[in-house]
C-alpha cells in the first residue's frame, strides 16, 4: 500500500527528474538521495527564520515567504519537510534552496552538494555530452583562474596603484571590493596570454573565453584586457563568464570594454551582482535595478544588499526573466540624467510586461547611486529608496515637472501627455490620488481634471466622471456599452483578506464542514473586510451551490464568489485543514480584541491572552498531527 507521503513524494521526486532533463544535466537518483540525507533541514531553514522546538520531532517559526506576526511555519527534522499554514508554502530542502535563491532544482542541488560535501554522480552520458561538458568545465576554470589573477594584481601590484585610487576616489571599501571580485589587468601584452599557456591552457581556449583577441597587424594573440579595472560577471551561481573593463586614462578607448559574445559569456543574459545579491533579494522580497558596476557595488556597500545592475546596457527580455527570479518588486535607480531617465522608461516598459510590481527611485539630476552614497552618505540613499513612488506616479510627476504649468496652454499639454498614462489606470485609490495631484498642480477641479484626462471637454464631464465610477468596462468598454456590469478590479490582496478568503476557499470545498465551521462564528468578529463579511454570510446557508441567490447588480460579490470557487476547486479540503484555518481566524480576532483593549486599557487583556494561549496550543497540536501525515 502506498502511503500518501510515499506518493507525495514520489511526485516530488518526477517533478525534480523532469527539472533535471529540462536543464540538459542528468544526476543519478542516488546523488540527490545522499545530498537530502546529508542536508540538516534545521540548520538550513534556519539561516533564513528563528525555529523554535514543537514537539518531539517539529519546530516552528515565522514563515520566511510572507509577513506575519504569529509562528505558523513548520518544520520536521525527520521527513525534511516544511509546511507554512498561513500562506501553504510547502516542499523539501530542495524547494527551499530554490524558493529563498530563487534558483532551479539542479542549480539547488549543486549548492546543497557542494556545501555538504556531497559528490554528484551523473547518469550516463554519451561521448559528445562528455566532451562538451568537460570543455565547457575547463574554459570556467580558465576564467575563474583569471579573474584572481587579476584580484592579485589590484591589492598587490604597484602597477595598479591608479586603479586603487580610482576606487577610493568613488568612495568604495576593500571589502565590498572583494565581495564582487574587482580586479586590475596590468599593462602588459601577454601576461594573462604567457601565464594561462604555462599552466596547460591553448591559445583556441583562450580565444573562446574573450580572454585574448588577434592582433590585426601582425597576426599573433595579445591579452584583450590591459591597463583596465575589471569586473567579473558571472551567473546567478557565482561562476565568472567574462568580465567588463573600466579605462583609467582619458585617451583610453573605449571607456569600458566587455568581453565579446562567444561560446561562455552571452551579452545581456545576466544581471551584474545577481549572484551577489540572489539571497538578499529573495529575502526582501525586492530588487533594485541601477546600471552600472560601481553604483552596484556603492549600494552594498550603503548596505542595501539586494542591489543589481544591467551593466549599462539597454535591459533585456533575459535580464528581465532574470530580475523575476530575483523578487517580485522591481526599484529602479537609474541615473538622474537625461540618458538615465530614457533608459528608465524604456526598462519599465519591459518590466512591466512580466507583471512585476515596478517602483522608481528618484534621484536628484545628474547624480547616480554611487555619487549619492559617497556624498550623501549611506543613511540618506536607504532613505531615497524607502521613499520610491509607483512608476505610474513618477511619470505623472515627470510630465507635471517637466511642462510649463503657468499658461493654459501649457497646462492643456501636460493634460496631453497624461491621457496615455491615464488611460491604463483601471479606477483605484491610486488613480484618485493621482488625478488629486493634477488637479492640484494645474489649479484645476478633481471632477474637471478627470474628465479632461479622460479626453472629454468639460460639457461631457458628469459622462467622463459616470464611466469612471462605472470602471469603464474591459479594456475598450465592451462591458459598459453593452449594459454588462463592469468587472470590479481590486489592489493585490493584503495578510488579512488571503487568510479570511483562504477559509471560506476551504468552506466551499468542504461544504458540509464548511457550513459547521461558518454557523459557530460571529461573522463581525471574524471578518474584518465588509466584502468578506457578506461572502460569509451568504455562504451559509449556499455552501452547496454557492452562486445560488446573488444579485446580478452586486458583481463585487459575484467575482469573489467565482474566485472562491476557483480556490476550492485547487485545495485538499481535509478536515485538518479545515480545522486549523478556523483556529487561525480566532488567533486573528483574539489579537484584534487584545489590541484593542490595550488601547482602551480595558481589564480584558489578561483574560484574551488566556484564551490566545489556549487556542495557540491548539494550533501547535493540529500542527503536529499534520505533520505526522506528511
Amino acid at each position: 500500500m502506498v502511503t500518501h507521503a510515499a506518493a507525495a513524494r514520489a511526485s516530488m521526486r518526477r517533478g525534480q527528474r523532469d527539472r533535471l532533463a529540462f536543464s540538459g544535466v542528468a544526476f543519478t537518483d542516488d546523488s540527490k538521495d545522499r545530498v537530502r540525507d546529508a542536508v540538516d533541514i534545521v540548520e538550513l531553514i534556519s539561516a533564513r527564520t528563528e525555529l523554535r522546538r514543537s514537539g518531539p520531532d517539529g519546530f516552528m517559526g515565522r514563515c520566511p515567504f510572507h509577513e506575519e506576526r504569529t509562528a505558523s511555519f513548520s518544520v520536521s527534522p525527520s521527513k525534511k519537510v516544511y509546511y507554512c499554514f498561513g500562506c501553504q508554502a510547502r516542499g523539501d530542502v530542495f524547494t527551499f534552496v530554490q524558493e529563498t535563491e530563487g534558483v532551479d532544482f539542479t542549480a539547488a542541488l549543486e549548492l546543497l552538494a557542494e556545501r555538504y560535501r556531497v559528490t554528484l554522480e551523473r547518469e550516463a552520458e554519451n561521448p559528445e555530452q562528455v566532451r562538451r561538458r568537460e570543455r565547457r568545465d575547463r574554459l570556467l576554470a580558465l576564467l575563474a583562474r583569471t579573474s584572481n589573477y587579476y584580484i592579485e594584481v589590484l591589492w598587490r601590484s604597484g602597477q595598479a596603484e591608479r586603479a586603487r585610487e580610482y576606487l577610493r576616489s568613488r568612495g568604495l571599501q576593500e571589502e565590498v571590493l572583494r565581495d564582487f571580485r574587482v580586479g586590475f589587468a596590468p599593462s602588459g601584452y601577454d601576461h594573462v596570454l604567457l601565464g594561462s599557456q604555462r599552466a596547460g591552457y591553448t591559445e583556441a581556449e583562450l580565444r573562446a573565453t574573450g580572454l585574448t583577441t588577434i592582433s590585426q597587424q601582425n597576426g599573433r594573440p595579445y591579452d584583450r584586457f590591459r591597463e583596465r579595472i575589471v569586473f567579473p560577471l558571472a551567473d546567478g551561481r557565482g561562476r565568472v563568464l567574462g568580465f567588463g573593463a573600466r579605462a583609467l586614462r582619458e585617451n583610453q578607448r573605449p571607456k569600458y570594454l566587455n568581453t565579446a559574445d562567444g561560446e561562455i559569456y552571452h551579452k545581456g543574459r545576466h544581471l551584474y551582482g545577481a549572484d551577489v545579491a540572489r539571497a538578499h533579494a529573495a529575502r526582501a522580497g525586492v530588487v533594485i535595478l541601477c546600471e552600472g558596476y560601481t553604483d552596484v557595488i556603492a549600494l552594498h556597500q550603503a548596505g542595501l544588499r539586494h542591489a543589481v545592475g544591467s551593466m549599462g546596457t539597454a535591459l533585456t527580455d533575459d535580464q528581465v526573466g532574470e530580475l523575476a527570479r530575483l523578487a517580485p518588486t522591481v526599484l529602479l535607480a537609474h541615473d538622474g540624467d537625461p540618458s538615465g531617465q530614457e533608459a528608465l522608461a524604456k526598462a519599465a516598459e519591459l518590466i512591466a510586461s512580466r507583471r512585476l510590481e515596478l517602483r522608481v527611485v528618484q534621484l536628484p539630476a545628474g547624480r547616480d547611486p554611487a555619487d549619492l552614497v559617497q556624498h550623501e552618505g549611506s543613511e540618506a540613499v536607504a532613505e531615497l529608496v524607502q521613499r520610491a513612488v509607483p512608476f505610474v506616479r513618477f511619470r505623472v510627476e515627470r510630465v507635471l515637472a517637466g511642462g510649463d504649468l503657468r499658461t493654459p496652454e501649457g497646462r492643456d499639454a501636460a493634460l496631453q501627455a497624461l491621457r496615455p498614462v491615464f488611460a491604463g489606470l483601471p479606477p483605484s485609490v491610486m488613480q484618485q490620488e493621482l488625478v488629486r495631484l493634477v488637479a492640484s498642480r494645474l489649479e484645476l477641479s478633481e471632477a474637471l481634471t478627470s474628465s479632461l484626462l479622460a479626453g472629454a471637454g468639460p460639457a461631457a464631464g458628469a459622462a467622463a466622471s459616470m464611466a469612471t465610477a462605472r470602471g469603464r468596462g474591459g479594456e475598450d468598454g465592451n462591458e459598459a456599452a453593452a449594459g454588462r456590469p463592469a468587472p470590479v478590479r481590486r489592489s493585490p490582496l493584503d495578510r488579512r483578506e488571503q487568510t479570511e478568503r483562504h477559509f471560506l476557499a476551504l468552506c466551499v470545498a468542504r461544504p458540509e464542514g464548511g457550513a459547521a465551521a461558518l454557523a459557530a462564528l460571529d461573522l463581525d468578529a471574524y471578518f474584518t473586510g465588509p466584502l468578506e463579511r457578506r461572502a460569509a454570510g451568504h455562504l451559509r446557508a449556499r455552501l452547496a451551490a454557492p452562486r445560488e441567490g446573488l444579485d446580478p447588480d452586486d458583481v463585487e460579490l459575484a467575482q469573489l464568489i467565482d474566485e472562491l470557487a476557483v480556490r476550492a476547486g485547487a485545495l485538499e479540503p481535509t478536515a485538518m485543514a479545515l480545522e486549523l484555518e478556523s483556529l487561525q481566524l480566532d488567533l486573528a480576532r483574539i489579537d484584534r480584541q487584545m489590541q484593542a483593549a490595550r488601547v482602551e486599557r480595558s481589564g480584558e487583556v489578561a483574560a484574551l491572552a488566556a484564551e490566545r494561549d489556549r487556542v495557540r496550543r491548539a494550533v501547535e497540536d493540529a500542527i503536529e498531527r499534520v505533520m505526522g501525515e506528511v
